[in-house]
């Protein structure tokens, strides 16, 4: 009785007027573009399947554009943040749930850091999918680096990173390596029918950004739409 009912005709307008502004994401000229491929993602799919991802952008691109149907099938790090969750959490997934689809969307830098847990995968026939959202740097670092910080780019620079889809082979996975929509969508659908762990190496350009987004300093009501 305490609780009053308020309009939300003014909060529902902008929620509209953001996906407007938003939807240069769709945009399928140039680069690939990180919310189109989960999009795609999603549709290839089954809706129990359970996605896990690593932290940074690939979170938040997966957080905005991965639509979730049922209750624990998408895991993060979401408080701490901690780096490197995505795989082992999918690993840990699948033996919980040996007959889900299992999916790590996840970024170069966040793989790299528990990418040994391919070891386990492997020996204990955990297959999973990691998807690589791949910049070659630690992409919400250097984001912020950009918008913020004049461009100085320190301790980002991943680029001398292994190709993935060769580590993935000399540890008896399946690996893949995307330049296209079409690519991604051909290596998904063939390791939905693999036995063994994939790793699909995505190559995103540097630029791509995630937004909303909080400057330092700044309030929730300051939120960046765009650049």
């Amino acid at each position: 009785k305490r609780m009053r009912k308020h309009p939300n005709t003014n909060w529902a307008r902008r929620v509209e007027e953001v996906k407007e502004e938003a939807k240069s994401v769709y945009d399928l000229e140039g680069e690939l573009k990180p919310g189109v491929l989960m999009k795609m993602l999603r549709k290839m799919l089954p809706e129990d399947a359970i996605l896990t991802t690593g932290v940074g952008q690939n979170q938040m691109w997966a957080a905005l554009f991965f639509d979730v149907y049922h209750p624990r099938t998408f895991i993060t790090s979401g408080g701490l943040g901690a780096m490197g969750f995505g795989f082992p959490a999918a690993v840990g997934a699948k033996a919980a749930a040996p007959g889900r689809v299992v999916v790590d969307v996840d970024g170069d830098g966040s793989f790299m850091m528990t990418s040994q847990e391919l070891v386990t995968s492997m020996a204990e026939n955990l297959p999973v999918i990691s998807i690589i959202l791949n910049n070659g740097w630690l992409g919400m670092v250097r984001q912020w680096q950009t918008l913020f910080y004049g461009k100085r780019y320190i301790a980002t620079d991943l680029r001398g990173n292994p190709e993935f889809a060769k580590f993935a082979e000399i540890h008896g996975a399946q690996g893949f390596t995307v330049h296209s929509y079409e690519d991604f969508e051909s290596a998904v659908k063939e390791s939905l029918g693999c036995e063994v762990t994939s790793l699909i190496d995505v190559k995103i350009s540097p630029d791509e950004k995630v937004f909303p987004f909080v400057p330092p300093g700044k309030s929730l009501k300051e939120v960046l739409l765009h650049e």
